[in-house]
């Protein structure tokens, strides 16, 4: 469900050669996550949680809006546990047919959707229900030294964060070495106020 860039109503696509750099880069860090073996996924994602939950935004918030991971993706499964056992409401994600976002509050159970997702199956609360939450974790592949973040080329959290209020914390979930990357970066691009991964929380100015 990572996804990034070009949103609906475009009229002036990338030049061929910035398309081509950025599918690049998308598959060296998608090549690299494919090697990461099942049990090193599952400590990283325990220690991905604990950052996360020790960033006093996290602490104080009351509502937090993330995602369930899939694949290779940084996992959050043990941070869903951890943050609902510290009863915080949890927004989940959607999927809408044209790859934008609905949400709905997580209730402990999660139902299979299309792509190989996992969903909350409770009500749906609409693509504006992420303005209620206090703190937005969202995925990606990389990110820049400015939060400028790279996703899967979807679109779908570039809607997301453009609904998400000014001061709102934002945070992307990386694997400590996709933090950093020189990534290619458009005009409607929406930046990340963080970046977290196993080795800890990195603030953009």
């Amino acid at each position: 469900m990572s996804g990034s860039h070009t949103p609906p109503g475009s009229d002036s696509p990338a030049p061929a050669d910035f398309v081509g750099r950025k599918t690049a880069l998308r598959d060296q860090l998608l090549t690299t996550r494919g090697r990461i073996g099942l049990p090193r996924l599952g400590s990283l994602a325990r220690a991905l949680s604990q950052v996360v939950t020790d960033i006093p935004d996290v602490r104080s918030a009351g509502t937090v809006a993330l995602y369930v991971s899939i694949g290779t993706e940084p996992g959050t499964g043990p941070l869903i546990d951890e943050l609902d056992a510290a009863g915080k409401r949890i927004l989940l994600p959607c999927l809408l047919p044209d790859n934008d976002l609905d949400w709905a509050a997580y209730d402990g159970e999660l139902v299979r959707a299309p792509r190989g997702l996992l969903e909350p199956g409770g009500e749906r609360l609409g693509v504006s229900a992420i303005a209620s939450a206090d703190v937005v974790l969202v995925p990606g592949l990389a990110v820049d030294s400015r939060g400028h973040r790279m996703g899967r080329g979807g679109g779908s959290y570039d809607r997301v964060l453009s609904r998400v209020p000014a001061g709102t914390f934002t945070c992307v979930l990386l694997y400590p070495w996709e933090i950093g990357v020189a990534v290619p970066v458009e005009a409607h691009d929406r930046a990340v106020g963080a970046a977290a991964s196993a080795e800890g929380m990195q603030r953009f100015s």
